[in-house]
């Protein structure tokens, strides 16, 4: 019955603040994975967004715990690294209510981070399987057009590039990229020399990744 009552007051705080609210927020977590990687990455796509396609989020995205109520006052959610991820029990649950109440969790794999992760999916939902995104999904064409689906920024192991998502009442509540590195994409262009063209395709997507958690 406690749960239960947290939960309700959680998801009413959520509503709350998703009525009024166009935020990011960078999610932090433990297992000694480097959570605060591309720091120029998130504030470049904001500005993007600001710019291009009518948002009015605030210039810098705040960090917040994975384990605190805080997360339910920002309608997306950001998360990357190139190392381990591990949560706890309690931190599962509350980033769990967050999901189910409307909040939306990018995953932005910045190379090395898959296995961990995709672990960690499996406990915070254990009966939805994580699912590839296909090329014809609204969230490639929303606002700028990706008819080939997630665009390859970085190489890496020159695998493909794919988006994973969670669903739940066929909206996406959790969002895996993999094999692409967006987040790098939006870093300062100083930071790895990408061309222009290849910075731009990042800052699109991510902005019809934006798009989508706002109106979804």
């Amino acid at each position: 019955m406690k749960k239960l009552t947290i939960y309700l007051a959680l998801t009413l705080l959520f509503f709350c603040f998703q009525m009024s609210s166009q935020e990011l927020a960078i999610l932090k977590y433990q297992g000694g994975g480097d959570w605060y990687a591309n720091p120029t990455a998130l504030p470049n796509l904001i500005k993007f967004c600001n710019n291009n396609i009518d948002t009015t989020i605030n210039s810098k995205p705040e960090t917040v715990e994975v384990g605190s109520s805080s997360i339910f006052q920002y309608p997306y959610l950001h998360m990357t690294g190139h190392g381990n991820v591990v949560f706890s029990d309690e931190e599962l649950d509350n980033l769990r209510n967050y999901l189910l109440s409307g909040g939306f969790l990018h995953i932005d794999d910045n190379y090395g981070m898959k296995p961990y992760i995709t672990r960690e999916i499996k406990r915070l939902f254990p009966d939805t399987p994580l699912e590839e995104l296909g090329a014809e999904h609204q969230i490639f064409k929303n606002i700028y057009s990706f008819p080939k689906g997630l665009p390859k920024i970085h190489e890496h192991d020159g695998q493909r590039p794919q988006a994973f998502a969670i669903s739940i009442n066929n909206r996406i509540v959790l969002l895996f990229t993999s094999e692409s590195d967006l987040g790098d994409g939006w870093e300062d262009p100083t930071v790895h020399n990408d061309p222009v063209e290849v910075r731009e395709k990042a800052l699109q997507m991510g902005a019809n990744i934006i798009t989508y958690a706002f109106k979804n």
